[in-house]
């Protein structure tokens, strides 16, 4: 499975249950770059993707079902327990530090590999980084 997750600077994901920032932008290219694949997400994260077309999956239990080449969009759940099966994480930061009291435990990437790192403007973020991350 490929993890996609968006993060601020100090790897803060959620602050109170809630997401820190979206951007709409962001999502249309978060389904660009999965194009055909599966994208699987949970109920809280489709809110993000209203209106949009993909091939988007719902299942509170998605991390279970992902198959190899498919695409899962993490915002509230504990990744640590899913990092040894990804194949690929696509962080996407905020570039900006926002109150968390959950985060991304980077520490589990220290051996894989920073492939790829570009960015863009977003809708309501003049900048957006995309870190792509291979074993």
């Amino acid at each position: 499975m490929k993890i996609i997750i968006c993060l601020d600077d100090k790897n803060g994901m959620l602050f109170n249950k809630r997401r820190q920032s979206s951007d709409r932008v962001l999502c249309q290219r978060i389904l660009s770059m999965v194009g055909d694949r599966i994208l699987w997400m949970n109920e809280y994260s489709r809110k993000l993707f209203e209106g949009e077309n993909g091939n988007i999956q719902i299942d509170e239990g998605f991390l279970k079902h992902a198959g190899e080449e498919d695409y899962c969009f993490i915002e509230n759940q504990d990744t640590a327990p899913y990092i040894p099966d990804a194949t690929e994480v696509i962080i996407y930061r905020w570039n900006r530090v926002y109150p968390a009291d959950m985060r991304f435990p980077m520490h589990l990437l220290s051996a894989w590999n920073k492939m790829a790192v570009s960015e863009f403007q977003g809708h309501s973020h003049d900048k957006i980084t995309q870190e792509v991350y291979r074993r």
